[in-house]
């Protein structure tokens, strides 16, 4: 029986790959997004490369299977506007950092040209809904919110708007707007809209 050590070449190998895909998807996109380059970058044999991941929509996908595994802050202020609003201001700042916000814009843009890319973020996207539907389970634990209330649905709405004002209409995103479409899903889930 083998078993796998935590840490190790292996470990080594894929955080090299990892970083490498980053860096490439951010500064090059989907469509310069290559196993020649991220092996060159990555100082990992191509033929390896190629073995593990096969292509860029392995590659990326091996990058969000790792990124969906890490923790994601989900506030518990006591009040699910509150709550909705720390998400949503996440999410904008994320966008916003300087290195993280590339990175995530390429993943996004993959996603519209690849089937493979739009799998590997769906993936992610439930992942990080289902850790942050904690919000409103609890709210509705507290009796904000009525019984039977989607709570991914709720976290779904609170952040859309963020996204098609990047993405849709390229308009900047204020804390405001993000503030706002966190207030908006808070009060249509109030009312038993979600």
């Amino acid at each position: 029986m083998t078993t796998t050590r935590p840490g190790g070449r292996s470990a080594r190998v894929r955080d090299a790959v990892r970083q490498a895909t980053l860096t490439e998807l951010a500064e090059h996109g989907y469509t310069g997004l290559t196993v020649e380059n991220v092996a060159l970058r990555s100082g990992v044999h191509k033929t390896t490369v190629y073995r593990r991941w096969g292509n860029a929509d392995g590659l990326i996908a091996d990058a969000l299977e790792l990124a969906r595994g890490e923790p994601w802050p989900v506030p518990d202020t006591g009040s699910l506007r509150e709550d909705l609003r720390e998400i949503a201001r996440l999410v904008r700042s994320g966008f916003a950092d300087p290195v993280a916000g590339p990175i995530a814009a390429a993943f996004v843009a993959a996603a519209v040209q690849s089937g493979g890319a739009a799998r590997s973020l769906h993936d992610f996207f439930v992942a990080r809904h289902e850790q942050a539907a904690k919000v409103v389970e609890r709210a509705v634990e507290r009796g904000e919110l009525p019984p039977g209330t989607d709570a991914a649905d709720v976290v779904r709405m609170a952040v859309a708007p963020i996204y098609y004002r990047l993405f849709v209409t390229h308009e900047p995103v204020t804390e405001r707007d993000a503030e706002r479409a966190a207030d908006a899903a808070a009060t249509a889930a109030r009312e038993g809209v979600i």
